[in-house]
């Protein structure tokens, strides 16, 4: 049985291509494959990264995104089973939550139910864990829902806020993290949800 993937980002990429690496590249992974990029900005450096790689993309609109189908027939014709969100900053439509209802899984930069929401990504979220005086941060994986950063925990990994942190020294440790962890994750949420 194969799983195909779509991941959904809105930059450099550096997350889809850890994960791309890990299912396309290196171990078998129960056939677990990342087949389709999906992004809402030109030029984006995850859209060569998917070219690097050979696997299609999707620019996608806003419009249809958000007021038409949620490109949901589009993943559907790219047998799409689990979708992936990858540093993706747009929230995403009923239409494709329905669609995917359980298999949409979202990373954010921080120790959830602290500082998700709308507006609360990147160096954001950085800054106000610096300015709250948290002494740990971290990584959420979650089940995407209707909500910013509302659906069910299946993840969490920790690490220090040391003194004289930058929101970009802070940020360089949660993508250490993101990266060690994000597609193994992957990986057992699918082997655990999906194929039983």
């Amino acid at each position: 049985m194969s799983i195909n993937l779509a991941v959904f980002a809105s930059g450099a990429g550096s997350n889809a291509e850890k994960i791309i690496d890990y299912f396309n590249h290196h171990q078998s992974k129960k056939n677990i494959r990342v087949t389709l990029i999906v992004c809402n900005k030109p030029g984006a450096g995850v859209l060569n990264i998917a070219g690097n790689n050979n696997i299609p993309s999707v620019l996608i609109e806003k419009e249809r995104f958000f007021r038409g189908d949620g490109y949901v027939p589009v993943l559907k014709a790219a047998k799409i089973e689990v979708v992936i969100l990858a540093g993706f900053l747009w929230k995403v439509p009923t239409a494709l939550v329905h669609a995917y209802n359980g298999k949409i899984l979202n990373i954010h930069p921080a120790l959830l139910p602290k500082y998700g929401g709308k507006g609360m990504y990147g160096n954001f979220v950085h800054e106000a864990v610096i300015a709250a005086g948290d002494a740990e941060s971290g990584i959420t994986i979650h089940v995407v829902d209707e909500q910013y950063d509302h659906g069910h925990h299946i993840f969490q990994a920790f690490c220090p806020v040391l003194p004289g942190d930058t929101p970009a020294s802070l940020a360089a440790r949660i993508h250490t993290l993101e990266h060690a962890n994000y597609p193994r994750v992957i990986e057992e949420f699918i082997n655990h949800e999906i194929e039983d």
